[in-house]
């Protein structure tokens, strides 16, 4: 098959594929677009270490000076900044593959018939990928457009000449090139592999589909990323008692591997959660809306997994960033008893986890978007069974409760189980500050002689501090501001959704094939 022929198969298509093309593509520009934004973050030269000028003993620091942001002036929260902008790279490919799914029962028939004219199974496979890799491509394309474009625009220094963003710098040629023409080689073999359990056929597309009720297996995973991020200290306490060094890569391989593990677990036992909310409905609801929902929820328990994957990461890596928050004001409360420091003022360390928190609500409203996506294009794949269902009786406003069951029901508790294990992945790691126990020596003069060492040994007095632990409040407004901001999600996405009800339940759509 030749490139032409390859490409024009692959942008071929009804409304519907049109609207997969242009949405994926739209999810590319921003996974570009966060993607960049992290690498310019890390291009941010370090310059070497200035020395005192203040008078002071010891040894200059190494902040860029040319940035009016702290955040990106120290060297030591770049990482951090860098980590918030790839938070948001997970929700977004999560709409990614929501999107690549949009229309996909019309788009398999229209690779049927590419077989009936005589194509391979090889051929069709990369009809596909194709198609989703083209859309990969113009969207990152588009998004180093708008990033190159917000460079120039936002370049705007103050009167002191300091930058509020890292505008004078760019990403790397390879790292930019690796999220340009990374993302778009990626989401070709995501389709592929997608299409891996679809036989195309000139007779139409045979699934093979999973019967078997999902088993609480992923709570296993649950557990095992929790018992991992609660084994770090003593990892590092264990090196530590042996004055020896850890290997440079235990530390990240213990955090994001047992961060995955939970992640997945949550994600994956969304599954049960949903067969078991199901069965227990069916068994115990008695409208007809709870029992249609009853019905699909058991029929169908992965749908939640894939729906909701976006948005319940989002929310770990909220109620973590929620903990640690909790944990800085623990040190602060510590601070205040005992007369430490936390080397940087307080509004600092707050305005950095403000950012986080951003990052957060960034992602919950993209994972929103993702979520639309997949409930329109479940309205848009069954409304052959919705028009049934209204032509045999059933209102469609039982239909639309049905969906609202649907949605809600295995959301609720994939939710609180999300919250959770975010919240004890952190305290996993972060034990309770304490401080103090201790002698200290107090002057109890003005600054004057205690500045003098001729005077300051007069007015000295030494006292002891008692030890104190302060333990970390749960966070319980933030992390119910984060539950209930979610589940408000999922309400407006089946809102919106339920706008194209009517028109898929038209008793003309028994006719489509």
């Amino acid at each position: 098959m030749r490139p032409t022929t390859l490409v024009r198969l692959a942008l071929a298509g009804t409304r519907t594929d049109t609207a997969r093309v242009a949405l994926t593509a739209l999810s590319a520009a921003l996974a570009a677009l966060a993607g960049l934004a992290a690498l310019t973050v890390v291009a941010i030269p370090t310059p070497p270490t200035a020395p005192p000028t203040d008078g002071w003993t010891g040894t200059g620091n190494n902040w860029s000076e040319q940035y009016s942001n702290a955040l990106l002036r120290e060297p030591g929260l770049r990482g951090g900044v860098a980590f918030a902008l790839l938070l948001l790279l997970v929700p977004v490919l999560g709409l990614a593959g929501q999107c690549a799914r949009l229309g996909a029962p019309a788009r398999d028939r229209r690779l049927a018939a590419l077989r009936l004219a005589g194509a391979t199974p090889a051929q069709v496979t990369r009809v596909a990928a194709a198609e989703t890799g083209l859309a990969g491509l113009l969207g990152t394309l588009a998004g180093s457009a708008l990033y190159l474009a917000g460079h120039e625009l936002l370049h705007r220094p103050d009167a002191q000449g300091r930058l509020p963003l890292p505008t004078d710098v760019y990403p790397s040629a390879l790292g930019a090139a690796a999220v340009v023409l990374g993302l778009p080689v990626v989401a070709a073999l995501a389709t592929a592999l997608m299409l891996r359990r679809v036989t195309t056929t000139p007779f139409g597309v045979v699934r093979k589909v999973r019967t078997r009720a999902p088993w609480p297996w992923p709570g296993l995973l649950i557990i095992l990323g929790l018992v991992t991020f609660a084994g770090v200290r003593p990892v590092m306490l264990w090196y530590e008692r042996r004055h020896t060094t850890p290997p440079i890569w235990l530390l990240p391989v213990l955090l994001v591997g047992g961060a995955l593990l939970a992640m997945i677990g949550v994600v994956s036992g969304t599954g049960w959660i949903s067969h078991t909310t199901g069965r227990l409905l069916h068994r115990y609801a008695r409208r007809p809306a709870a029992l249609l929902a009853a019905r699909r929820l058991t029929a169908d328990p992965w749908a939640g997994s894939r729906t909701l994957a976006a948005l319940l990461a989002a929310l770990i890596f909220g109620a973590g960033a929620a903990g640690i928050r909790a944990d800085f004001l623990a040190t602060m409360e510590l601070n205040r008893r005992t007369g430490g420091g936390m080397g940087a003022s307080d509004d600092f360390y707050l305005r950095a986890m403000d950012l986080v928190d951003l990052a957060v609500g960034v992602a919950m409203a993209i994972a929103a978007g993702g979520l639309l996506v997949a409930l329109v294009e479940g309205i848009i794949a069954r409304r052959r069974a919705y028009a049934a269902l209204v032509a045999t009786g059933v209102p469609r406003g039982t239909i639309g409760r049905s969906l609202l069951w649907q949605s809600l029901a295995p959301a609720a508790p994939a939710v609180a189980v999300a919250l959770t294990v975010g919240y004890l992945l952190v305290r996993g790691v972060f034990r309770a500050p304490s401080g103090g126990g201790d002698a200290r020596q107090v002057c109890d003069a003005g600054e004057q002689l205690c500045g003098d060492p001729a005077t300051r040994a007069t007015y000295v007095r030494t006292e002891w501090v008692p030890r104190v632990t302060v333990v970390p409040d749960v966070p319980w407004e933030r992390l119910a501001w984060l539950g209930a901001g979610a589940l408000v999600a999922v309400l407006v996405t089946v809102g919106v959704g339920l706008l194209f009800l009517r028109v898929s339940t038209a008793v003309e759509e028994l006719r489509t094939t």
